[in-house]
């Protein structure tokens, strides 16, 4: 039996999705804004930082668990979705320097998708702090669907 979160940090999470559209389109359907302000839970293991929230009605991924893997040093991310509802199950590695192959689900149905590191920046700490990544994601290398930023800021709830 899991034990349950422990909920004792603010996570707050800009993230900002460019899409790359080749038709013309109004401004406001090539970017996407989502902010998001949730507990959860922060930690330091082997190297790299955990930041664990559940998901909201306002990010589409309700029912879902979300862990972002921040390598203290700043060469990869990896996100991880689980649970019930329509982005359960992806996978995101982020690394710098290289293109991965990651498992995406969408409420459509899943995919993969090439995932390239365009920016990570971890100014985390064993306090708190924030990190940056902006990655491209591409289907069949060919054909560019977005570019995503993402800002986290952990605070710890005193």
């Amino acid at each position: 039996m899991s034990k349950p979160l422990k909920e004792d940090y603010i996570i707050r999470i800009k993230s900002r999705i460019e899409q790359r559209l080749d038709e013309p389109a109004a401004e406001e359907e090539k970017e996407e804004f989502v902010e998001l302000m949730t507990r959860g839970s922060f930690v330091l293991k082997g190297g790299s930082y955990y930041v664990t929230y559940r998901e909201t009605e306002t990010t589409g991924y309700e029912g879902c668990t979300t862990t972002l893997k921040i390598a203290a040093d700043g060469s990869r991310v990896a996100m991880l979705r689980f649970g019930k509802g329509g982005g359960a199950g992806t996978q995101l590695l982020i690394e710098k320097g290289r293109r991965n192959l990651c498992h995406y689900e969408t409420g459509f149905g899943s995919m993969t998708l090439g995932v390239t590191a365009d920016e990570i920046d971890c100014q985390l700490t064993e306090k708190g702090g924030t990190a940056r990544f902006a990655y491209l994601l591409d289907a069949d290398s060919a054909e560019l669907v977005s570019r995503n930023r993402l800002e986290v800021t952990v605070t710890h709830v005193n």
